[in-house]
């Protein structure tokens, strides 16, 4: 990873902070992608302490907001020459439904649409800096789920975990049809499964959700073996031609028969596309 430079949302904290400060450890200069201003700052100061003379550089947004991960996408291609690394990995749960200023249900704006729009404004740095690869951070919280491509925002009823189960469905079929798309141009896509994990994530979901939440991890993993595998498809050689890949603890896993339904993924593809305004 030496000289490398890795794109990584949510890495202010949990499993995404373990793997930037692990990456910039092995030589990465590390771009973080960050909400919270006081985490962001506290995260890239570790990260300069790790390997001072690395630049390591921070950028600002709700990536909850199409608006906002274009925007900030499109800041980080005009400053990064190159990029051979993007990390997607900042998500979120959320107890009751709720709509982004965008008109899109929050948790699909977040786990799923900052995904795609992220990687959408990166794409050309990525193809020019080949061999280069996309490390998306799914969950086992896929498998009984079943995507309903015509209910995306979730109007017909809203179970938290349901849907950000759904979610990280999306984040397999996305990770499957990008692979499809870039398999000639030297880029790979890979996903993973962290394990339940031990970080901030789900504290703020809201009510007895974030109690239930909070109780749950008193038996976790702790973000150092969350991040492991994260780290593994970012760095390792072993799978530097593998692509369309679920992972599970660093070896590949099957995911369920929805997620391996490439006709579904090419739908929700395009039904994205639409979404993000791309033509």
């Amino acid at each position: 990873m030496q000289g490398k430079v890795v794109v990584i949302t949510g890495a202010s904290s949990g499993i995404g902070q373990v793997a930037a400060e692990r990456l910039a450890g092995m030589g990465a200069r590390i771009v973080l992608v960050a909400r919270d201003k006081g985490r962001g700052e506290a995260a890239l100061a570790r990260l300069r302490g790790i390997a001072p003379g690395a630049n390591h550089t921070i950028h600002y947004a709700d990536l909850s907001l199409m608006a906002e991960t274009k925007r900030v996408a499109a800041a980080i291609a005009a400053a990064e020459p190159r990029i051979d690394v993007l990390i997607n990995n900042a998500g979120a749960l959320f107890g009751t439904r709720r709509e982004t200023s965008e008109g899109l249900e929050m948790t699909f704006a977040t786990n799923h649409m900052a995904y795609w729009v992220m990687t959408h404004g990166l794409r050309e740095r990525l193809v020019a800096s080949a061999p280069a690869r996309v490390v998306s951070t799914s969950s086992g919280a896929h498998r009984g789920q079943v995507l309903d491509l015509d209910d995306l925002q979730s109007t017909k009823g809203y179970s938290a975990f349901k849907v950000y189960g759904r979610s990280k469905l999306c984040n397999i079929l996305f990770t499957r049809a990008l692979a499809r798309r870039t398999e000639k141009v030297g880029v790979t896509a890979n996903c993973l499964h962290p394990g339940f994990v031990a970080t901030r994530f789900g504290d703020r979901s809201g009510g007895t959700m974030s109690i239930a939440i909070r109780v749950a991890k008193l038996f976790a993993i702790s973000p150092e073996r969350g991040a492991e595998t994260i780290v593994y498809l970012a760095s390792s050689p072993a799978v530097a031609s593998v692509s369309g890949g679920y992972f599970y603890q660093s070896r590949p896993d099957t995911p369920t028969k929805a997620a391996l339904d490439d006709a579904a993924g090419e739908k929700l593809w395009e039904a994205t596309k639409k979404l993000a305004g791309v033509a």
